[in-house]
């Protein structure tokens, strides 16, 4: 019985193949990774905005106690502790916008229907991406500025 030996084949062409294919695949590869850290971020600052509107809208509703510029102080005083401060100037990266106003609600599933005063916090921040934003710049598109707004509504009692 006779055993064959394996042949050999040649390599000599395909040396430099692994390496085209990472720095094609690389990437795409960090931009799906990067775009995770990405939406983690814009994800824990969205957070952010809607408890500030809801601390905002807490501290509005005790009308007899404060102010409605001490439930803005509030909602700007958690945006600050989440990591999220900055001027009112909207489309700018970074921008925070806080706003308290009255408003009243109709609720229509009784008879009569029941009008109740309520305060309304909006707040606004304008996310800046930063780690898929550069890497779609250099393959020509713009992913922008992602405006995050929360409203919170409380009826006041």
């Amino acid at each position: 019985m006779h055993i064959m030996a394996p042949l050999k084949t040649s390599r000599h062409g395909e040396q430099g193949q692994a390496i085209i294919e990472m720095a094609l695949t690389l990437p795409l590869l960090l931009l799906v990774v990067l775009g995770m850290f990405d939406f983690g971020l814009l994800f824990q600052r969205f957070e952010v905005v809607t408890n500030a509107a809801r601390e905002g809208a807490r501290l509005a509703v005790l009308t007899s106690q404060y102010s409605t510029a001490n439930a803005q102080q509030r909602a700007l005083d958690y945006l600050a502790s989440g990591g999220l401060s900055g001027t009112c100037n909207a489309g700018t990266a970074g921008s925070v916008c806080v706003t308290v106003t009255p408003g009243t609600t109709t609720i229509t599933g009784t008879s009569p229907a029941i009008t109740v005063n309520e305060m309304v916090v909006t707040v606004e921040y304008d996310h800046q991406h930063i780690f898929v934003g550069p890497i779609i710049r250099l393959f020509g598109g713009n992913l922008g500025i992602t405006p995050l707004i929360a409203v919170s509504r409380m009826r006041v009692e």
